[in-house]
């Protein structure tokens, strides 16, 4: 508003009005974009974040810069978005980078990562830690700038047909989950594979799945996996939350006016925070609509979390030893998590372990 003030007033002068107008000219021009999304329109909470991003945009440069989004298979498939902006197809692309384990391993670390960070832990390692700098030099690998554009906070294990009782239990077990943590499972003999959202749960009820994980109680319930499937675990230990990242080609972002610039760096903040509010809110009351309707609800029992635990690390080794700048995000990553994690338990665990103890008022 004070902008639009300061110029309605210079343009009462003459001089004012032949000033203005090509300052406001060359500092917003007029930018259009293509945004290729990786998430179908089912996951609501994450396919909205780039919405909304896009929204705040056009808002903030009162329409010079707009952001149009296309759903997969538009202009990418949901597999090919960072393709999509490396090879400059689209601008930008809001996805998840622990989709590109099979591409760069490395890259994960900007999404999710077995026995990784916490929604709180991760934002803080990104803003005021080292995250941003250590993925930004992986980017780089291939001409893309990332920016922080959502959380989805700790995921559930899935939706199993079968009782998980002990590590035995894990082979042959047909289990659609994402490929990082795919590779730790198939070490204790799991058939890890991939199975669009739109199809789990047909396979869960054809048995060509014996079990799948998602995201979390809104949009697993959305994609009626509770029908198909009784036993709902927990911890997602693959993802302790994901962060989902806006990719921007970095030549496109580099023609950006500065204050386009921060205006997409700001409005990426804005509605990644709007996404882990909303998941605040939705995930406890889908969660009790689920255990309503006969939802089991199961914790992986220990010894099975410390088999996977083991696993994860051997293969982090292996991908260390392969690649310097692994090695170096895993060792900043764990070096924060291992900082972190004491004063979390004791400040605000300790506070939770409380609260829940309480009966709820109703």
């Amino acid at each position: 508003m004070q902008r639009r003030s300061f110029l309605r007033h210079a343009s009462l002068g003459a001089a004012g009005a032949a000033l203005a107008a090509p300052v406001i000219a060359q500092d917003a021009p007029v930018v259009q974009w293509r945004c290729a999304s990786g998430f179908p329109r089912t996951a609501q909470m994450i396919s909205g974040a780039a919405d909304q991003m896009a929204r705040y945009v056009s808002e903030a440069t009162d329409g010079g810069f707009t952001i149009h989004i296309h759903a997969p298979g538009e202009i990418a498939p949901a597999q090919g978005v960072l393709d999509a902006v490396q090879q400059g197809v689209a601008d930008c692309g809001h996805s998840a980078s622990c989709h590109y384990y099979d591409k760069d391993p490395a890259l994960c670390f900007d999404g999710a990562v077995p026995f990784g960070l916490n929604t709180r832990q991760m934002s803080a390692w990104m803003r005021a830690g080292d995250g941003l700098e250590l993925t930004r030099k992986v980017f780089d690998r291939y001409g893309v700038l990332n920016f922080p554009c959502g959380y989805t906070g700790t995921q559930m294990g899935g939706w199993f047909r079968y009782e998980i009782k002990s590590v035995e239990n894990l082979k042959g077990l047909k289990f659609r989950t994402g490929a990082f943590a795919g590779a730790v499972l198939k070490r204790l003999g799991v058939l890890a594979q991939h199975t669009e959202p739109e199809g789990i749960r047909a396979a869960l009820e054809a048995g060509s799945l014996d079990a799948a994980e998602w995201i979390g109680p809104y949009d697993d319930e959305t994609l009626g996996l509770h029908h198909a499937a009784r036993n709902y675990y927990f911890p997602g230990w693959w993802e302790g939350t994901l962060q989902i990242s806006l990719y921007v080609n970095r030549a496109a972002h580099d023609a950006l006016p500065r204050r386009y610039q921060s205006v997409l760096t700001q409005a990426c903040a804005t509605a990644g925070a709007d996404m882990v509010a909303r998941y605040d809110v939705e995930n406890p009351a889908a969660l009790r609509r689920l255990v309503s309707q006969g939802t089991q609800l199961k914790a992986f029992p220990k010894a099975v979390m410390d088999a996977c635990y083991q696993e994860a690390l051997a293969l982090y080794a292996e991908l260390a030893a392969a690649d310097p700048l692994f090695a170096q995000l895993y060792d900043s990553m764990v070096a924060f998590r291992d900082a972190e994690t004491p004063w979390l338990r004791l400040a605000e665990g300790s506070y939770d372990a409380f609260m829940g103890t309480l009966p709820p008022r109703r």
